[in-house]
C-alpha cells in the first residue's frame, strides 16, 4: 500500500485527491493547520465521508522542524503540496504574509523530503496567475511567466525552488500548472460559487440580486475533479516534468451566469447589479491553458464539460440551502 502526504487536504482539491487516491488504495495522510481538525471545523465538511479512513496530523508548514518529524514518521512515497494562502486585501502586512507563508512552505517541504524521504515523489500547485499578463494565448510550458499579484509571483518562486530540487539535489519534483477549476466544494469566495450560490438564494427568495464586476472576463474553467486526476498522473511516471492542466477553452462570466440561472429557470439580467468594487479589468490577453503536453504524454483529458461542472454545482447548492429552510 502506497503512502500519500496532502498538504491543503481539507481543501477543494485535497478533498477531491485524498477520496482518489482511497480508491486506489492509498493510505492517505493530510496535514492541517494547528488547533484545525475539531469537530466543530467549517471547513472539515469537504472531507466529512472519508475522514474515517484519512490519517491526519497537525502541524506548521512554516515549521522545518514540524515538517521533519512529520516526513520522518510517515515516509510518504508521494506529497502533493496543495496549501497555499490565496487571497491579498491590498496591505503591505497580507502581502508579506502571503508571499512568506506560500515560499516558505514549499522550501520547508523540499528540504524535509531531501533529508528524510528522498525517494518521495513531489506535486507542487502552481497556478495560472504564474502567467498573469501573458504575452500568447494559449499559454503552455514555454510561456514566459509575468505574473500581476502577490499571489502569481508566489508561486513562480515556488516553481524555481521545484526546478532546482529536481535539477541540482536529484528529487522527483513537479509543478502542475493549474487553470480555474470548480466544483460544489469550492468556497463562495470565488465568484463561480458566489454565482451559484447568489441565484439558488433568489430562487428559493432569501436573496434579491447578484452583485459583480466584469462579467466579460474570460476563464479556462475545468472541473477540480479532472484536476485532480491530472496531479496523480503526473506522478505515475519516472520522468518529473511540469505540465499545464487545463481545458484548452474559455468561457465569459457571462456565460457562467447564463448558464446557472439558466438551470433554475430564472433570467440572470433581471437581478444582476454590476458594482465597481467588484470590477476587475479584463485581461488583454485571455489566461487559456494549452494541454497538449500532458494530454499526449499523459494520456489526461478532462472528463467533465463545463455545462455539467455549472449544473451540479447549481444542485449542491440548491440541495443544500433547500435543507437549510426545512
Amino acid at each position: 500500500m502506497k503512502r500519500a502526504l496532502i498538504t491543503g487536504i481539507a481543501g477543494q482539491d485535497g478533498s477531491y485527491l485524498a477520496e482518489y487516491l482511497l480508491d486506489r488504495d492509498y493510505e492517505v495522510h493530510g496535514l492541517l493547520r494547528p488547533g484545525s481538525g475539531d469537530a466543530s471545523d467549517p471547513s472539515f465538511w469537504r472531507i466529512q465521508k472519508v475522514r474515517d479512513q484519512l490519517h491526519l496530523h497537525a502541524g506548521n508548514l512554516e515549521k522545518t522542524r514540524d515538517l521533519e518529524d512529520l516526513i520522518q514518521a510517515i515516509q510518504p512515497e508521494e506529497c502533493y503540496h496543495l496549501a497555499a494562502e490565496t487571497f491579498v486585501f491590498h496591505s503591505l502586512e497580507d502581502e508579506s504574509a502571503i508571499l512568506k507563508s506560500n515560499t516558505q512552505s514549499t522550501h520547508h517541504l523540499l528540504l524535509a523530503l531531501k533529508a528524510h524521504a528522498p525517494n518521495c515523489r513531489f506535486f507542487f500547485a502552481g497556478s495560472s496567475e504564474m502567467f498573469g499578463h501573458a504575452p500568447e494565448a494559449p499559454q503552455n510550458e514555454n510561456t514566459p511567466f509575468n505574473p500581476r499579484s502577490i499571489y502569481g509571483v508566489s508561486k513562480v518562486i515556488g516553481h524555481d525552488l521545484i526546478r532546482y530540487y529536481r535539477e541540482h539535489q536529484g528529487l522527483f519534483a513537479c509543478t502542475g500548472i493549474l487553470y480555474n477549476h470548480e466544483s460544489p466544494r469550492r468556497s463562495t469566495r470565488f465568484v463561480t460559487r458566489k454565482i451559484t450560490s447568489t441565484a439558488v438564494k433568489i430562487k428559493l427568495g432569501i436573496e434579491s440580486e447578484l452583485r459583480l464586476g466584469n462579467i466579460e472576463s474570460e476563464r479556462d474553467w475545468g472541473h477540480a475533479k479532472d484536476t485532480v486526476t491530472a496531479m496523480y498522473a503526473m506522478l505515475a511516471t519516472d520522468n518529473p516534468e511540469d505540465y499545464v492542466i487545463a481545458t484548452g477553452r474559455t468561457h465569459t462570466i457571462r456565460n457562467f451566469l447564463e448558464r446557472a440561472f439558466g438551470e433554475l429557470d430564472l433570467d440572470y439580467e433581471e437581478y444582476l447589479v454590476i458594482d465597481p468594487e467588484f470590477y476587475r479589468p479584463k485581461e488583454e490577453v485571455p489566461l487559456v491553458g494549452d494541454p497538449d503536453k500532458i494530454r499526449s504524454q499523459r494520456h489526461w483529458q478532462p472528463k467533465v464539460s463545463f455545462e455539467e461542472m455549472v449544473r451540479e454545482m447549481v444542485q449542491s447548492d440548491l440541495e443544500y440551502f433547500q435543507r437549510m429552510l426545512q
